[in-house]
């Protein structure tokens, strides 16, 4: 394996192991948080002081992921979907959007 295979493949695999330890921690939160899905933890905004401070730690991990990525651009991938996921539920508990279910409210 020469230089060029390795300038290539180590972004790809820094890139996959990123994206493999944040969905797993979300899976983990997600189960300690009660909720039966990541999925559902990702769409739902938060109730709890607990799931306030989850959130804004998850968007500052984010955060630091892009800011990473200054220096090795392929970080900025692994920090885009936590930046995104803890900043929207961050926005919600500000906006008080977490007192109705998202699935409850059809019409206006």
């Amino acid at each position: 394996m020469g230089l060029p295979e390795i300038i290539i493949l180590a972004p790809l695999t820094m890139m996959g192991v990123g994206w493999a330890v944040f969905w797993h921690s979300i899976g983990r939160r997600a189960r300690g948080l009660g909720y039966p899905t990541r999925a559902a933890y990702l769409r739902a905004a938060p109730r709890s002081d607990r799931e306030k401070r989850d959130a804004a730690d998850l968007m500052l991990k984010g955060l630091a992921w892009c800011m990473l990525g200054i220096l090795f651009s392929p970080c900025v991938l692994i920090g885009l979907m936590p930046l995104f996921y803890g900043g929207r539920k961050l926005a919600w508990a500000t906006m008080g959007l977490g007192l109705v279910d998202d699935g409850d409210s059809f019409g206006a």
